[in-house]
């Protein structure tokens, strides 16, 4: 059961470690050239889905994370 728990752990890792990376950042390049950056804008999209995604993953890594602890 821990090797199940450990490699899971790993996979849940890797696959938040992706997903904040593929977030883009707010901001950018506008503010070097004089644009705004504290222009109000929702997420849409692939951008919501992804912030979803990546939120579903932290709470399962911690529930990953908590239950490794207590069977260990």
């Amino acid at each position: 059961m821990q090797t199940y728990l450990s490699i899971a752990q790993i996979v849940l890792s890797i696959a938040l470690i992706l997903a904040i990376l593929l977030q883009v950042r707010g901001g950018g390049l506008g503010g070097i050239f004089g644009q705004p950056d504290t222009v109000f804008r929702t997420k849409r999209g692939v951008e919501k889905t992804l912030f979803q995604l990546t939120i579903v993953l932290v709470v399962l890594f911690i529930g990953v994370s908590i239950l490794t602890l207590r069977i260990g």
